[in-house]
């Protein structure tokens, strides 16, 4: 379903950006990471409704930019060879003046941001808990957090998204994934400009065992409470930079 939420229809005034925007989108969320393979031109197309010469035309930006490569024979395809971009020290290319350049440029929406995050997610974790998972769903959302435990410091923020994306997922919703798949980008691109600090991820990762663990045991206020604290904790960090 991470798939279907990223790789779905586009508005037909802008085909183009808007698919070269889905493609980016899902190797940046990591629903596709390095050296996986898109999904075939034919099948891409008809999932994003846009001819396959503007899907051509949108992979070509991506391969210009270095974010895919394209490979012929009977194992080709268009495949992802874009890797997170964090120094060995685990902080992000210009720090907190970056940040506040970005949210400058946002205006008053920052706030709406964070609002709107905090009722798509917690919402998310909440109807997640409520559903009677299937023993995919619960093994999915086992492996993404085994994969955000394990991640390195440059591929945290993709491995936290793949997360939480895996809950949106499960709560029945592809419109709810898609709206946090969106929100994940616009929060990501803040949180890139700032560093990657150890302690937090430690007591990030101890958040989202919580948020599984309630989801897994069908405890919607338990979910909602910790998708909320683990919520809040980001909310702070980025003000905190921003001070």
């Amino acid at each position: 379903m991470a798939q279907e939420a990223v790789f779905r229809p586009v508005r037909t005034g802008n085909a183009f950006e808007e698919a070269v925007e889905r493609l980016l989108q899902a190797i940046k969320l990591g629903v596709v990471t390095y050296g996986e393979r898109l999904p075939a031109e034919r099948e891409l197309a008809l999932r994003l409704a846009v001819s396959r010469v503007t899907l051509r035309e949108a992979i070509r930006s991506l391969q210009q930019a270095g974010y895919v490569e394209s490979r012929r024979g009977r194992s080709g395809g268009t495949f992802i060879i874009y890797r997170p971009g964090v120094d060995d020290a685990g902080a992000a290319e210009g720090g907190a003046a970056e940040l506040k350049k970005l949210v400058a440029g946002m205006g008053p929406s920052l706030t709406d941001t964070l609002t709107l995050r905090e009722v798509l997610e917690v919402g998310a974790a909440e109807m997640a808990a409520r559903r009677a998972l299937s023993a995919e769903e619960e093994a999915l959302l086992t492996a993404r957090l085994a994969e955000s435990e394990r991640a390195s410091l440059a591929e945290y923020r993709q491995m936290d998204s793949r997360l939480h994306l895996a809950i949106a997922e499960v709560a029945g919703s592809t419109g709810l994934a898609a709206a946090v798949a969106d929100i994940r980008m616009r929060m990501n691109n803040l949180l890139d400009a700032i560093p990657l600090l150890q302690p937090n991820l430690d007591h990030s990762t101890d958040q989202h065992r919580t948020m599984v663990a309630a989801i897994l045991a069908g405890d919607p206020e338990a979910a909602r409470q910790a998708t909320r604290e683990h919520l809040d904790g980001t909310a702070a960090l980025l003000r905190g930079f921003l001070a």
